[in-house]
């Protein structure tokens, strides 16, 4: 599997008679989307912050929220989620354990492989593999790794638990929900 990246479409916009800057494909924003020119915003891929369907919608509502309705609202990118569909799918929310482990002065793993059950009674060589990273010093859950059937809709609610700030000891506090792969991140 390779994946070789994106460019932004911006060819024929014109964008250099209305002054707006552009850096290769791309046309640099600031945190509410406003390019260097007053008036003028990008929102999506050709911004090349996170080449991602929901981070665009995330920014074009964000935007609209802050010019139209009285909100000032900028999208905040980090531990955006996001999952390859592959089979068997990887999802990934938050940092990975190089990324961690060089933020952060100290990180606990805490990884898994294992059978899921669906897998196990047919008999299949079928695995999951977890990765929980947490940055030590403060307990927090920083990032979450995920490759088995189903990660995508697994990684949803670690998004939301990382998000918030969730740390090892919340996740050890949840009553897992059994027989499924996703207990495992709580056990």
């Amino acid at each position: 599997l390779m994946a070789t990246g994106r460019n932004g479409k911006i060819q024929g916009l014109n964008l250099e008679s209305a002054g707006v800057e552009t850096k290769g494909s791309f046309i640099p924003v600031n945190d509410y989307s406003q390019t260097n020119v007053e008036g003028v915003y990008a929102v999506g891929d050709v911004t090349n912050r996170i080449a991602l369907t929901p981070v665009a919608l995330m920014e074009g509502h964000s935007l609209a929220d802050t010019l139209f309705g009285g909100m000032d609202r900028p999208v905040d990118h980090d531990f955006v989620a996001s999952t390859v569909f592959t089979t068997p799918e990887i999802a990934t929310v938050g940092y990975t354990e190089e990324q961690a482990a060089a933020k952060f002065q100290d990180i606990t793993v805490f990884k898994t492989k294992f059978r899921p059950m669906a897998h196990s009674f047919p008999k299949t060589e079928t695995y999951t593999l977890f990765k929980v990273i947490v940055d030590t010093a403060t307990d927090k859950v920083v990032g979450v790794h995920l490759a088995t059937d189903g990660a995508g809709e697994m990684m949803q609610g670690m998004a939301v638990a990382v998000k918030m700030g969730a740390t090892k000891a919340d996740l050890d506090r949840t009553i897992g929900i059994h027989p499924t792969s996703a207990e495992e991140l709580v056990t």
